[in-house]
């Protein structure tokens, strides 16, 4: 994906605010309010001070206590409501940027979700979209709050004399603007390189349990710690980096703080001596100028914390606006009647591996079409194009006598059941890992499919029954049994045309001919059968032999 600047990933980040605009107003609003209570606390300290001495811009002592108590508590409400608009709006844009990316990755899966690392996306899902929270809910709000609560100071601090308001500007633009500036461009680079060296160590670990049984076997326990060190220790590197730039930028902001006070101290001392303002001109401004500091400070101390959190928002936009490789139909036809599918002249090909030249396949209704060949020759990925999980570089494939480009998304789906070689099962009950076929089965429909696939006796044998959990990723049942889950999805789902790939290649002999014979025993419905299994391909009414990406 393009590289992105600081300011277009905020500025894209910031249209997601839309749906949530009146509650970041009112944060706004609340915090402007509540860091002016705080200041005028000071402020009107100073106005006790010159009513104590004589001064007559002094304000009566008791009214001073009244309102520094009023500003006190409402300065605690204040800031409440501002907070909790903050996190509202924050954990709110949370949950509305996960749905949108599953949604896109929904959109994307398979062809651009192919070799992806898993732990990396898992890694954007969780981690990178939960670290969004610090610029909703600390970095939007706060510099719009330093922006107003500033201008406000500059005005009143220039009714005493334009060039205090100079010098107070000078100081709000070097702490709230140069500072955070500064400090993101040099830390931009190292938030990029934390984040992808968070996403690989995901990925690694992820893999590394996956893989433990295997680590165990073959002893491979220590070289994959040392690799988590080595990552550990990349990671480590990174994080100091910034937390060094953190740290320097607290230190210059804090000298900043301190050098325009005393500016203002001696601006407004040489004015005084000057006699263009008075004594009151000399204390109100310098401590106005030493407490009205809190907005843009809030806003400088972003800086490091912002470049891991722009670097975040760059992974997440990158899923976002990443364009797919085959578009979902909406506007185009339904599959009232199906009435067979069709391969004509197909080529296609993986970036620049052709797997199929020229293919030409009629798959009949109610026929049995078996594509036999060996591994790696193209069989599944003709069950992928029918599926339309990718488009044809050269070709049709037809579904009804439509293109499958021209055929709503949803309604191809509904006319295909499609069984992969590798059954994915969640981690939840057996039923309701049946249920994914069709959500409002009942219990009959569910034992029937069941029956159908060689698994029912299997399953009530269990304790639990169709209510056994199954464990992440099934693990709790061997290869066939899973296998013939997906089997028994594909007969609940109840489609017109089945696809197959390899259905019966982790079932002994007595299973594989119970599924067959289901198979030929659903007259009504068409199947594309691949396997490379001479048993298997028994049932087909007419046989396919892909080999080297040609049909023979």
């Amino acid at each position: 994906m393009k590289h992105r600047s600081s300011i277009q990933i905020m500025g894209r980040l910031i249209g997601l605010v839309k749906p949530l605009a009146p509650f970041m107003i009112l944060a706004v609003l609340m915090g402007v309010a509540g860091f002016l209570t705080a200041i005028l606390i000071t402020v009107f300290g100073g106005f006790a001070i010159l009513q104590v001495l004589g001064n007559p811009a002094g304000i009566p002592l008791g009214t001073v206590f009244t309102l520094v108590l009023l500003f006190a508590a409402a300065r605690g409400f204040l800031r409440y409501a501002e907070q909790a608009c903050n996190h509202f709006i924050a954990f709110k844009l949370l949950a509305l940027i996960r749905d949108r990316v599953f949604g896109a990755l929904r959109m994307l899966a398979p062809a651009k979700l192919e070799g992806r690392d898993r732990g990396d996306l898992i890694s954007v899902i969780t981690s990178d979209i939960e670290l969004l929270e610090v610029f909703y809910a600390h970095t939007i709000s706060p510099c719009c709050i330093a922006l107003i609560v500033s201008a406000m100071m500059l005005v009143f601090i220039g009714s005493f004399h334009g060039m205090l308001a100079l010098v107070a500007l000078l100081g709000y633009v070097m702490v709230g603007i140069l500072v955070p500036f500064v400090v993101s461009r040099k830390t931009r680079g190292q938030g990029d390189a934390f984040r992808a060296r968070f996403g690989e160590m995901n990925a690694y670990f992820m893999d590394s349990l996956r893989g433990l049984r295997e680590i165990l076997q073959y002893d491979l326990g220590n070289d994959r710690l040392e690799q988590i060190g080595e990552r550990t220790q990349k990671m480590s590197v990174s994080e100091e980096k910034m937390k060094n730039q953190g740290g320097l930028s607290s230190a210059v902001t804090g000298f900043l703080i301190l050098f325009f006070t005393l500016m203002m101290l001696l601006a407004s001392g040489v004015l005084y001596a000057q006699g263009s303002i008075g004594f009151e001109g000399v204390l109100i401004p310098v401590i106005t100028m030493a407490s009205s500091f809190g907005p843009v400070l809030a806003v400088a101390n972003l800086g490091s914390g912002l470049a891991q959190t722009l670097a975040a928002g760059d992974r997440v936009l990158d899923i976002l606006q990443e364009e797919p490789q085959v578009q979902e139909v909406s506007q185009g036809r339904d599959i009232d009647s199906f009435d067979g599918a069709k391969v004509e002249d197909v080529s296609f090909a993986y970036d620049e591996d052709a797997i199929l030249k020229d293919i030409h396949i009629e798959i009949e209704k109610g026929k049995i079409t078996g594509i036999a060949g060996a591994s790696g020759s193209g069989k599944s990925t003709l069950l992928k194009l029918l599926m339309r999980f990718w488009d044809v570089e050269k070709g049709k494939v037809r579904v009804s006598g439509t293109p499958i480009g021209e055929i709503n998304t949803r309604s191809l789906r509904e006319t295909e059941s499609y069984v992969t070689q590798e059954t994915h099962l969640f981690h939840d009950s057996i039923e309701n890992n049946l249920r994914v076929a069709k959500w409002d089965a009942i219990g009959e429909e569910i034992e029937e499919a069941c029956k159908k696939a060689a698994v029912h006796d299997f399953i009530v044998s269990l304790p639990q029954g169709y209510k056994t959990p199954v464990g992440e990723l099934g693990s709790t049942l061997s290869g066939g049994e899973r296998q013939r889950l997906g089997v028994a999805r594909a007969f609940l789902h109840d489609a017109p045309l089945i696809l197959l790939d390899e259905p019966t290649s982790n079932l002994d002999s007595l299973n594989e001919s119970v599924i067959l014979r289901s198979l030929k025993e659903e007259k009504e419905k068409t199947v594309v059968l691949v396997s490379h299994r001479p048993s298997t391909m028994r049932i087909a009414d007419q046989v396919y032999s892909v080999e080297n990406g040609r049909l023979s």
